[in-house]
């Protein structure tokens, strides 16, 4: 729709505007607001629109174009280099032209997440399945060529690759699953103690093939969390696994739990290599890995922690990893009490 405005009212418009937006005339910006001030710079106003807006899609349409009605841009190049913006053009009357800067710099993060996600899952899936098909032609189109030992041994192959293709699927429906849930927040009464208890003895197998003794301390009269018994369980064996899998063979993984103001504090420590302080803050990220090779050759999918940070999240809890290099890592994780429980201090 094309209308005409005086400069009061024009001003009056775009001031009203959340968003950054200018009005150009010819070449030129005749006017801004407070946002494009912000984002653009003080003096824009009577500057070439080539120098405001450097991005030359835009540029095209608000120059050399002719615009009708409303069209809209995608651009990116100024208010910073990871900022993206959808640039809306509308005409006003008499040549001017409305542009609004509508920022899509979040939406845009989340994509990028979201094929960068794709794309490691595809991989993690990828190098298994190639394995695979490798070894099951090699088992069926030279099967009277191998003895019993070499078809054992490439079988054993297949399976423990089968196995880790199940096991990146099984946790990304997990992490799935999770997310779907992450506005409903749990509000059973759970003992923690009963699922450390049960975690512990899952893991027990493990502890004992890497030689490795699981130590546990619960604080007595441990009042009951407001949790998903599945989910918090799910933590617990994530971070006791962690612990087993990347500590030194034939040294103790340490369990705690206490309680800490209204909340219960849970912490599982192992004594092993430890993490250096650039990598500590990215082991929640999904697929991530210190070490590609030695986490894959243990068994890790690269999902563990980034389930139990949603995990954690969901249940209105944090979760926070200290490391310190030759000494080991501890994985601490705080969970409210559930509502009405009541907690005694002794003063």
């Amino acid at each position: 729709m094309i209308f005409t405005l005086n400069r009061d009212k024009s001003r009056r418009l775009i001031e009203g505007l959340t968003e950054a937006a200018i009005i150009v005339r010819g070449a030129s910006v005749i006017m801004s607001n407070r946002a494009a001030r912000n984002l653009l710079g003080v003096a824009i106003e009577n500057v070439d629109v080539r120098q405001v807006l450097p991005h030359p899609a835009l540029i095209e349409r608000l120059v050399r174009g002719k615009v009708t009605g409303h069209e809209e841009v995608e651009a990116a190049g100024f208010g910073g280099a990871r900022r993206h913006w959808l640039v809306r053009i509308s005409t006003l009357g008499e040549g001017d032209l409305l542009v609004r800067l509508i920022d899509r710099s979040e939406a845009r993060a989340a994509e990028q997440m979201r094929v960068d996600f794709v794309a490691n899952a595809s991989h993690e899936l990828r190098t298994p399945l190639s394995t695979l098909i490798g070894y099951t032609e090699t088992l069926r189109e030279r099967t009277s060529e191998l003895d019993g030992e070499t078809q054992e041994r490439f079988l054993s192959i297949v399976h423990d690759e089968a196995r880790r293709m199940q096991r990146v699927v099984e946790d990304l429906i997990s992490l799935s699953r999770i997310e779907a849930e992450k506005f409903t927040t749990p509000t059973e009464a759970v003992e923690l103690e009963q699922l450390i208890e049960v975690s512990v003895e899952s893991a027990r197998r493990m502890a004992e093939e890497r030689r490795s003794e699981l130590v546990t301390s619960i604080a007595p009269e441990l009042p009951p969390i407001a949790a998903d018994a599945s989910q918090i369980l799910q933590v617990l064996d994530n971070l006791i696994t962690n612990a087993l899998r990347y500590g030194e063979p034939g040294t103790p993984v340490s369990v705690s739990a206490t309680l800490e103001d209204e909340m219960v504090h849970v912490s599982v420590t192992d004594q092993g290599e430890g993490i250096a302080p650039e990598h500590v803050k990215r082991l929640t990220e999904r697929f991530y890995r210190v070490d590609t090779s030695r986490s894959r050759s243990l068994g890790g999918t690269g999902l563990g922690l980034s389930i139990v940070k949603h995990i954690v999240e969901r249940h209105r809890g944090r979760l926070t990893i200290e490391s310190k290099l030759n000494k080991g890592t501890t994985a601490h994780v705080l969970l409210p009490i559930a509502a009405g429980t009541l907690v005694t201090r002794l003063s």
